[in-house]
């Protein structure tokens, strides 16, 4: 398993998980939506829809709306819980992110061809000690981090199906977003796009 020092507090590993892991876990994902449907998060104050589409399991999920950017433990839409992260996940999390506690939150983003996602930092959690891991599914994603403060220095690389990424430590409350979904770069959705799963630890343990 190779990898990749891309900043400090940022690590890559291209191929993380093999063909057929990401067939399985693809067919994990679908079970996730059958129970907890994909919905539209929605920008604070002016209620616009975001360009992708989300889902979350764990026991806690991120939502936005009018009320603003928050975890909650159902689903805004159905009133459900969130259904429990597949095992590949978890798995994923006890060999890459180096913390002795479990993930809470999974976000299960989708992004369609002409999906982007802007620069953001990931700061609604109460535990900054915990890294952010991300896995991708389906086409490549231009991914851009910078630093802790907007308008700093970026770097660029692609994330393709299968390929892992870390940040944490000083780079925990890096600026980070999706540029362009390189359409067709992946056969592994049918529909094409791309699954972004980030999964998050969002409270302090005890």
């Amino acid at each position: 398993m190779t990898r990749l020092p891309i900043a400090p507090g940022v690590v890559h590993w291209p191929g993380y998980l093999p063909a057929e892991a990401q067939v399985a876990l693809v067919a994990d994902l679908r079970e996730v939506a059958r129970q907890a449907p994909f919905f539209s998060p929605r920008m604070p104050r002016t209620g616009k829809p975001f360009s992708v589409r989300m889902t979350n399991c764990g026991s806690l999920g991120w939502v936005s709306d009018e009320r603003g950017y928050r975890y909650q433990p159902l689903h805004p839409e159905t009133g459900l819980a969130w259904p429990p992260m597949p095992a590949l996940l978890t798995q994923a999390w006890r060999e890459l992110a180096d913390y002795p506690h479990p993930p809470e939150a999974c976000l299960v983003n989708f992004y369609e061809a002409s999906a982007k996602m802007g620069l953001h930092q990931d700061r609604d959690e109460q535990d900054f000690e915990a890294p952010v891991l991300s896995l991708s599914l389906g086409d490549t994603a231009m991914f851009r981090i910078g630093g802790t403060q907007r308008g700093g220095k970026t770097v660029s690389l692609k994330l393709a199906s299968g390929d892992a990424l870390l940040f944490g430590g000083e780079a925990r409350l890096a600026y980070h977003g999706i540029d362009r979904i390189l359409a067709g770069s992946s056969s592994l959705l049918p529909q094409g796009g791309r699954i972004n799963l980030t999964l998050r630890r969002v409270t302090k343990p005890e």
